[in-house]
């Protein structure tokens, strides 16, 4: 897998949430297990589409359809995590998050942790149904200028 440069990644990304790491997030290997970072990544698409995107999820789900992962580099207690992402496609009734987790390890080293693709579909509350994603909500998702 190629490295990816935290320096040229952050340019692109349009949301950053630092991610906590817990001491129940280690596993017997000592570093995050390979299931937290599925939470870490979930974490920051509810505050990406609640801080940046306002999204009333009371009117309008955000339902996942697809999640592929790719983990660069295992994750220990005392590093830096923050989780960054851009929305990267918008389709009619779905778009495409781009995730990375990204930070400091204990040494000082910036680094690349995983990075994630993420299909979400917009789903009507009310019939439960993929519905086309509204004008507000796509207007805040374009990448920025």
């Amino acid at each position: 897998m190629q490295k990816i440069d935290p320096a040229q990644l952050k340019p692109e990304m349009t949301f950053c949430i630092p991610i906590q790491v817990k001491y129940s997030d280690i596993d017997g290997y000592l570093h995050v297990n390979n299931g937290i970072y599925f939470n870490y990544f979930e974490h920051a698409r509810g505050e990406f589409l609640l801080k940046k995107c306002d999204w009333d999820i009371m009117e309008f789900g955000a339902v996942v359809a697809r999640v592929e992962m790719d983990y660069i580099r295992p994750i220990h207690l005392e590093d830096e995590v923050n989780a960054w992402l851009r929305c990267s496609r918008i389709g009619n009734s779905s778009f495409d998050l781009e995730q990375y987790l990204v930070g400091k390890t204990k040494e000082g080293e910036q680094t690349v942790y995983a990075k994630c693709k993420c299909t979400v579909v917009s789903v009507d509350i009310q019939t439960k149904k993929p519905s086309s994603l509204p004008e507000n909500y796509r207007a805040k998702l374009q990448p920025k200028s």
